[in-house]
């Protein structure tokens, strides 16, 4: 008979709790670029669609560094590909401060597209480690779990962005010493997380690519070695996939808080608020996904939140009050297990191609670089509700990869 895969194994506990936390800060940095989004809007009299900008900055950093922090990762190992994404986290934050000071937007841009960086490195690198610590068979349980505490970083952001930003903010407003001292803050906790992990001992991992004698869905060998890595079509669909996915996430992120304010009346600071509601159901999502994955297959779950996405963006769009805003926030449940099970799917049975993989999924988050700049266009001209049109699309490619293009082809 053939033994259960077991989550992980008893020597990763460490590594895996560790690992597990760094999740938390991106998250963290990613939720708290939509308060920022509001926030220049006020003080530096933006329209929502040069707000943008703040999302363009932060995730186009992942076309940049996907591929330069895959190789670094393949070099130099998990480890220090983790030290690296930290140390740029934190230059980014630490940058925050001359911007300020000068109130440079475009200053502003290279800040937040430096901390981008550092946060495609630490997605690059966690994800593929993640993976590795244990049984392919569990390598979504894993992530999914892992990406449940992206999802507390993602509800501490804008709650932490809130009380910090939106809180005292004042009509025509132009002081910039909030930002200032917030992302000096941060700096200096990533930098203490850093020397904190270059103290950690990490055990090696299992080759997860050595051909073995045990079940080849355990191992992740190359079913396919003849072939090279844009050969295996669940692999590029993958890619497309993640870039819908992020691209709907961002734009989706990023006017949340405008859509509550203007649709159902808050103020920006009760909208920030309600937005930890918003990615508490992310959390909720992540951890009610894990555990459907012991019954459901990855990807029939996928397929069914992707359906389930398109209908709620469909009610957003009508403007239906409260009905309105709750699918709203329901669109962060099932926008919950997307992103780590797209990754998860894309990554099976590349054997020595993993990492590299792992750098064109991560570059696939360049995709919340440009669609916040469509529906903050769309939000311009047509209306908040409307730009909610716009994700369908990305819905309809993440339906079909889970429903049919996920599959690993020998």
């Amino acid at each position: 008979m053939q033994q259960k895969a077991a989550f992980t194994d008893k020597k990763f506990l460490v590594t895996l709790v560790f690992v597990t936390s760094l999740f938390m800060f991106w998250g963290i940095a990613i939720t708290m670029a939509d308060v920022l989004n509001k926030h220049f809007q006020h003080t530096m009299s933006l329209s929502k669609s040069q707000s943008a900008f703040v999302q363009f900055a932060v995730f186009g950093a992942y076309a940049v560094m996907g591929i330069p922090a895959g190789l670094f990762m393949k070099r130099f190992g998990y480890k220090k590909g983790v030290l690296l994404g930290l140390s740029l986290f934190a230059i980014g934050a630490f940058l925050f401060i001359p911007a300020a000071n000068v109130s440079s937007f475009a200053f502003f841009g290279i800040a937040l597209f430096i901390v981008g960086c550092g946060l495609s490195t630490l997605e690059t690198v966690a994800h593929p480690f993640v993976a590795s610590l244990g049984d392919q068979r569990t390598s979504d349980q894993r992530i999914n779990f892992a990406q449940s505490f992206n999802a507390v970083g993602a509800m501490l952001g804008p709650a932490i962005g809130s009380y910090f930003l939106l809180r005292n903010n004042v009509a025509g407003s132009t002081d910039l010493t909030s930002v200032k001292v917030l992302y000096a803050v941060i700096g200096l906790v990533i930098l203490l997380v850093a020397i904190s992990f270059s103290f950690v001992k990490v055990p090696p991992t299992t080759d997860p690519h050595a051909v073995s004698e045990t079940d080849e869905a355990a191992v992740n060998v190359d079913v396919a070695p003849d072939k090279k890595l844009f050969d295996h079509k669940h692999f590029v669909w993958a890619v497309a996939a993640q870039f819908f996915n992020v691209a709907a996430q961002a734009g989706t992120w990023a006017f949340f808080i405008n859509y509550a304010h203007e649709k159902m009346g808050f103020s920006d600071a009760e909208a920030g608020n309600y937005m930890v509601l918003f990615m508490g159901m992310m959390l909720a999502g992540r951890f009610i996904g894990t555990f459907l994955m012991r019954v459901i297959a990855p990807n029939k779950l996928l397929a069914a939140f992707a359906l389930g996405n398109i209908i709620m963006c469909i009610i957003v769009a009508q403007s239906f009050g409260l009905v309105s805003f709750i699918a709203l926030l329901m669109i962060n449940f099932f926008f919950s297990i997307m992103f780590p099970t797209i990754f998860s799917l894309g990554l099976k049975n590349l054997g020595a191609r993993t990492q590299q993989a792992a750098s064109f999924l991560s570059m696939g988050v360049v995709g919340g670089a440009f669609f916040p700049f469509i529906m903050g266009a769309v939000a311009d001209k047509c209306g908040i509700e409307n730009a909610y049109y716009a994700p369908i699309i990305c819905y309809i490619v993440i339906f079909l990869f889970a429903y049919k293009f996920y599959k690993v082809k020998h």
